[in-house]
């Protein structure tokens, strides 16, 4: 699994809270708030979501990723 990127503490925050309301779906629902976002025309939104998406498969993997010391 390559490594996510995490633009700022919200984007963290908001895969952590996710997370803590739904659970093992918490990826769903991030990927149905970015495909709503993109069909509303939110760019912005879409990317955000998607992001968020990858940062929750990050942090729920028991996979270790990047140089372990």
């Amino acid at each position: 699994m390559e490594s996510s990127y995490i633009s700022c503490r919200g984007a963290l925050a908001d895969a952590a809270g996710l997370m803590e309301t739904y659970g093992d779906d918490a990826g769903f629902e991030a990927a149905a708030r970015a495909h709503a976002s993109r069909d509303a025309g939110n760019v912005s939104r879409f990317c955000h979501w998607r992001q968020i998406e990858r940062v929750i498969a990050t942090l729920a993997s028991d996979e270790v990723v990047g140089t372990v010391h």
